[in-house]
């Protein structure tokens, strides 16, 4: 194995403290509001040594996601000793909510041209979000055909649905609310992407039995 030089582990070190900052500013103003000149304050050098590292706002942001993703397939690979799909797609939506209330989740828009050029442009990002798309497309057709999701569905609907939980909005405006847990937020919201807004089918039953007495 090489020997990393010590200019190297200066630039790593670096580029780690810059990235630590894109994530944690994306999740706290949004790709929109933060700015280069910000995230190089935060991190204590001159904007242009920043640029040294990474050639754009875009680009920063595309890092922050490769970043995000690693930690999803680190989180994923732990979930096979679930015994069914849909246990292991509920405990990554229960994950990215984790994520998102912790102000560790990038905040992207879905409607930015150049950044959209950038993701598609980045490798090392398409080829872990294919990656985790993969996988969790594996679980979702899995559970379709057990009946643990509804089948008429298209699989990428429910795939895309899954991705929209780690950048909810609801987590953020119940937690700010204060009358709730984080925990209690995400039995809800996990609650509503997986069985809808309609009151579970044993709690209907279980009324009609009563005004049936």
């Amino acid at each position: 194995m090489a020997k990393v030089s010590f200019r190297e582990q200066v630039l790593r070190v670096r580029e780690d403290a810059i990235v630590a900052s894109v994530n944690r500013l994306l999740a706290e103003k949004g790709f929109d509001l933060m700015t280069v000149d910000e995230v190089a304050a935060d991190v204590g050098i001159a904007k242009a040594s920043l640029y040294k590292h990474f050639p754009s706002k875009e680009a920063l942001a595309a890092e922050a996601m490769v970043r995000v993703l690693d930690r999803a397939l680190a989180f994923v690979a732990t979930l096979d000793g679930l015994p069914t799909a849909i246990e292991r797609l509920h405990a990554v939506a229960r994950w990215t909510m984790q994520v998102q209330l912790a102000g560790e989740m990038p905040s992207l828009p879905a409607q930015n041209s150049s950044l959209r050029t950038a993701l598609v442009g980045h490798r090392a990002y398409m080829d872990r979000l294919m990656e985790v798309s993969d996988k969790l497309g594996d679980w979702i057709t899995e559970s379709q055909s057990r009946g643990d999701l509804d089948p008429a569905l298209p699989p990428e609907l429910i795939l895309y649905t899954l991705f929209a939980r780690a950048c909810d909005p609801v987590l953020g405006v119940m937690k700010a609310g204060g009358r709730f847990s984080d925990e209690q937020i995400i039995a809800m919201l996990l609650q509503t992407c997986f069985g809808g807004l309609a009151r579970p089918a044993s709690a209907t039953r279980q009324d009609a039995a009563v005004s049936a007495g």
